[in-house]
Order: structure tokens, then C-alpha cells, then sequence
């Protein structure tokens, strides 16, 4: 069983800092608080999946609603998140320069603005491709999906899903939708 935050729920809940998290795997012994230690136990110890998804709701339900955001994002794609992470950062603290801006946006996301930036507008991407594709019954037009979302060209949108993902977008969009290995990609869907 896997549980996903996003990157200031998961500071705001364990006030752990993402930057330290990133590309590394880390024993939840030696970051989690107590009160999670024992949490990660209690679902451990679960008899079944619907016994263990009640653990961690009554954990998390309680902690969220006192710490969560008082006007929290109504979008649900990535680039929303970061452009309301970004109008956080921006009001925030003093300090509102764009380098200082940026900092926060890093010390909290874990990545630099410009790399969450790019990490959305791929998904917006893989989106119309998806839309496209199910909308056509053919293959998406990469060169146009590429023009649309602000790429220079189709080989610039290839290059940076192959980035991030190790996929070509027609790659990624068959692995997902024929292997159980890309069920994480599945989760944004």
C-alpha cells in the first residue's frame, strides 16, 4: 500500500522538508514522527485493505483539517497546484523577490519553480494527447499538441517527457494503458 501527499501536505502534516526527501529513499523510522511510526504499525497490522484505509483516515482526517490550507486550490492538475504554490510563496513570508519566491517554492516542493513548470505543462500535454486520442480514435498529432502547449517543436516535447519519464509520450501512453507497471502514471488520470 502507497499514500501520495503533495509535497506542502506532506510538510504541513509532518513538517518534514521535500528538498530532504528527493531522489533518495529514506526509512520511515528515521523521518516520521511518533504518533506516524505508530500509524504505519496499526496498518501494518490491518487485516485487509478496507480495515487498513480506515487507519489511515481516521489518522490523517483529524491532522488535515487542523493544518490544511484555509482557501485551498479548487484545480486538480499539476500546473494549477503549482500556480497556486507559487501565489503562496509569493504572500507568504517578507522577503517576496522572485529569487526569495523561489527558495520558498523549492524548500517546500523540493524541486525549483522552473522544474515544476515544465513537470506541468507535460502533463497538460499527455492530457490533450489523451483527449485527442479518445476523442479521434487515432494516433494524437504530436507536432500540434506540441504547438499548443507551448513547445518549440515535437522533438522539444519528446525530449522533455523522455526527461522526466524515461518514455516518449507514445511510449508512456501504451505502457499505461497495457502494463500494470505504469500504475502510478494511472493516478493522475
Amino acid at each position: 500500500m502507497i499514500t501520495l501527499f503533495m509535497p506542502d501536505a506532506l510538510h504541513a502534516l509532518t513538517q518534514l522538508r521535500a528538498t530532504d526527501l528527493v531522489d533518495r529513499f529514506v526509512d520511515a523510522s528515521a523521518v516520521l514522527p511518533p504518533d506516524w511510526l505508530a500509524m504505519c504499525q496499526q496498518v501494518q497490522d490491518a487485516l485487509d485493505d478496507a480495515q487498513r484505509l480506515h487507519v489511515m483516515e481516521e489518522f490523517l482526517e483529524p491532522r488535515w483539517q487542523q493544518c490544511r490550507p484555509s482557501q485551498a486550490s479548487l484545480q486538480h492538475r499539476y500546473s494549477d497546484w503549482v500556480a497556486h504554490l507559487t501565489q503562496r510563496a509569493a504572500v507568504s513570508a517578507p522577503g517576496r523577490s522572485l529569487r526569495q519566491v523561489e527558495r520558498r517554492i523549492k524548500q517546500w516542493a523540493g524541486l525549483p519553480l522552473r522544474e515544476l513548470r515544465i513537470m506541468g505543462r507535460s502533463e497538460e500535454a499527455f492530457y490533450a494527447s489523451t483527449t485527442q486520442a479518445a476523442q479521434t480514435a487515432d494516433k494524437p498529432d504530436w507536432a500540434q499538441i506540441a504547438a499548443d502547449m507551448g513547445y518549440s517543436d515535437q522533438s522539444h516535447l519528446i525530449r522533455t517527457t523522455r526527461r522526466i519519464t524515461g518514455f516518449t509520450p507514445e511510449a508512456l501512453g501504451k505502457g499505461i494503458q497495457q502494463h500494470e507497471s505504469f500504475w502510478a502514471y494511472r493516478l493522475w488520470m
